[in-house]
């Protein structure tokens, strides 16, 4: 079964009941769909409501992590775990064609009406693993997916699964860009909650009492993509991290100044304050071990 709004087709083939699933919260994503339904400007909601949701959907600052990203204007892109279409359209502009996948139905018709006039975009609305995909893609995009790999992958290592899976989609040759936390982020030492469990040291010490939730480090997470489908790796550093980021840097550029860049980052959680992240980063410049400290990355991964 499909459903059309404005340009986009929205399938629902395997949709299923998004039941107790991840999601902000009833009211404020039905306040985001509302907001997209109603109007293309969403600078008024963003002034009158400070709600950490409101801005992390409806900020245009998301788009900035697509900036590095290699597609062009024939490529086929796959992007996985597509929200409430924050990324969505800033792909659709730079490619041929766009499908994708959502498991929540709500958040999907949000993408679809902020996106409606795109013609090149395609929702598939269920669970990753339930969707049949024949086709291979130029680019899939994992932004802020990877880890919640659990929670759709079924089996005793998800992360594997699903890299292994993304890389079956992929054409020889193509990319795969995943923007994820570093659990050895700089603003998790210096006292700013883990993102997912909202507490301050979780991801540092191991993700200890959870299995549900899980970032790594530069090393782990490289060797994670190698082992699973994918011959070499790239890496960016957004800073302050890839949600809603001001600079990203490179493996092969790095700034003499990074005073400037925002460290009060730790959005709807409260924090310690540890030490001056500013401080750090101004010794720390353009050396190894801030790349190794950034509080997020995106990385570039061939097959």
């Amino acid at each position: 079964m499909t459903e059309k709004v404005g340009n986009v087709i929205l399938n629902y083939d395997y949709y299923k009941d998004d039941g107790k699933m991840y999601n902000e919260g009833d009211e404020v994503e039905d306040k985001i769909l509302e907001t997209v339904k109603t109007t293309d400007d969403y600078s008024e909601v963003l002034s009158n409501d400070d709600r950490w949701p409101i801005l992390y959907q409806l900020s245009k600052q998301r788009e900035n992590i697509i900036e590095p990203l290699d597609i062009n204007k024939n490529d086929n892109v796959l992007e996985v775990g597509s929200g409430m279409g924050a990324l969505t359209g800033a792909i659709a502009r730079r490619c041929k064609k766009v499908d994708c996948i959502e498991l929540s139905k709500r958040r999907s018709l949000a993408n679809a009406y902020r996106n409606k006039n795109f013609d090149n975009i395609e929702i598939f609305v269920g669970n990753f693993q339930d969707i049949e995909i024949n086709k291979k893609y130029d680019v899939v995009t994992l932004i802020g997916v990877l880890e919640y790999a659990c929670y759709y992958i079924k089996g005793d290592k998800p992360f594997d699964l699903f890299l292994k899976k993304i890389s079956d989609c992929l054409k020889p040759g193509g990319k795969l860009y995943v923007a994820i936390e570093n659990k050895l982020g700089l603003k998790y030492f210096a006292g700013c909650c883990e993102d997912h469990l909202g507490r301050p040291f979780a991801g540092i010490e191991g993700y200890e009492n959870t299995d549900m939730v899980k970032t790594f480090s530069k090393s782990q997470l490289e060797k994670l993509i190698l082992k699973n489908g994918f011959k070499s790796t790239y890496f960016y550093y957004p800073f302050p991290d890839y949600k809603l980021p001001v600079e990203i840097y490179s493996d092969d550029y790095f700034p003499e100044d990074m005073s400037y860049i925002p460290t009060l980052v730790n959005y709807d959680n409260y924090r310690l304050v540890c030490f001056d992240e500013s401080k750090v980063y101004k010794s720390l410049a353009k050396s190894e071990e801030l790349k190794m400290l950034s509080n997020s990355f995106l990385v570039e991964a061939i097959k």
